[in-house]
């Protein structure tokens, strides 16, 4: 992490989310440094105490929120998003402060990256949370083949990160995983720096103390999965693979929301065929609680903390080989990798869980 004056810019807020969260452990790594970074985010103020100090105006972007509502024709999920980090990207370039650092999020970096530039900071890096550009959009394309549900969002948004990597004096990758990405694409590897990410301290086995009281928690065999609910994902291969299985105990329930009506139609039918699943909002730490399984079958996820926070809380996890957490898995009692899109090995991996032939502490 680099020293002075720093600027972090995320188009998450603080503490929400995968992104947020991200974002707060820079922040936080930066201020146990000894320095106070500026952070530019979507959130009101950081957490009290947290060491940064609030950008000079909050990033209003409520009017574009507005007028994607309002459009005549529906707008998909990736238009909303290439046009939520652009407009992003603009308000926080405008107002970038003096400064002699910036670290900046893929997707949502371009204009401020060159903004520093001519501002002459000292380093501009970039943090990607996901693997490299032209990755992703393979896993992602395989994912739609199987699922034609809905569009990528990264589809819309290559070409700024291979601009903003090509800014980039330094890229900031969280896992194993994303920095085989770069290197298969020919990125020096003094570029990639390693930052470790980890879950909330409040995903602890103590957390899950009195999950026996928790609905029913041991009268049924209980799946989570934690996240959106999106085809690259893995939440139709997740949902296709319990409806496979006869078990009337076992139950799979979905926490999260969807971004788009494919997915959105796909999980009202699938709960409306199956009642042993349910999409639910709510504190996943509550829902992990009684959990005794966490199942994150992603085809594409640079990190994915819901798997690592269910593994911090004693929860056994099943992931995917395309998801950078798998390199927590210290144990085959603690978690499964399982190859990438294989519903027939996610269904069995499952049923040897339920039967208690794998995962078993």
């Amino acid at each position: 992490m680099p020293h002075g004056r720093v600027v972090v810019s995320c188009a998450a807020p603080r503490g929400v989310g995968g992104l947020g969260r991200h974002l707060d452990e820079i922040v936080g790594t930066l201020a146990r440094a000894g320095e106070r970074p500026l952070c530019i985010c979507t959130s009101e103020r950081p957490p009290a105490s947290s060491g940064a100090r609030r950008s000079p105006r909050p990033v209003a972007l409520r009017a574009l929120t507005k007028a994607l509502a309002a459009a005549p024709v529906p707008v998909s999920a990736g238009v909303r998003a290439g046009a939520f980090v652009r407009e992003f990207d603009a308000d926080a370039a405008r107002r970038l402060p003096p400064g002699e650092h910036l670290i900046a999020f893929n997707s949502q970096a371009l204009w401020q990256l060159r903004a520093a530039r001519r501002a002459n900071y000292r380093s501009l890096a970039l943090v990607s949370a996901n693997p490299h550009i032209q990755h992703l959009i393979r896993q992602h394309e395989r994912a739609h083949s199987q699922y034609p549900l809905e569009g990528s969002w990264a589809a819309h948004l290559v070409r700024r990160n291979l601009a903003e990597y090509a800014l980039a004096q330094r890229i900031y990758v969280a896992s194993e995983y994303i920095r085989e990405s770069f290197l298969e694409r020919g990125f020096a590897a003094e570029r990639l720096c390693d930052f470790p990410l980890t879950p909330d301290p409040r995903y602890s086995p103590s957390a899950r103390a009195g999950a026996d009281g928790c609905s029913g928690a041991r009268d049924r065999f209980a799946v989570v999965y934690v996240g959106s609910l999106a085809v690259h994902k893995g939440v139709p291969l997740l949902i296709d693979a319990v409806r496979r299985l006869p078990h009337h105990d076992l139950s799979l329930t979905l926490v999260g929301g969807w971004g788009s009506r494919g997915m959105r139609r796909f999980v009202q039918s699938a709960c409306a065929a199956d009642p042993r699943i349910s999409a639910r909002p709510g504190d996943p730490l509550e829902h992990l609680r009684g959990a005794r399984l966490c199942v994150h079958p992603a085809f594409e996820d640079g990190f994915a903390y819901a798997p690592a926070e269910a593994l911090a809380s004693g929860v056994p996890v099943i992931v995917s080989e395309d998801t950078g957490m798998k390199e927590l898995i210290d144990s085959p009692r603690r978690g499964l990798v399982l190859p990438t899109g294989e519903l027939g090995a996610l269904t069995e991996a499952i049923d040897a869980a339920y039967r208690g032939e794998t995962l078993v502490g």
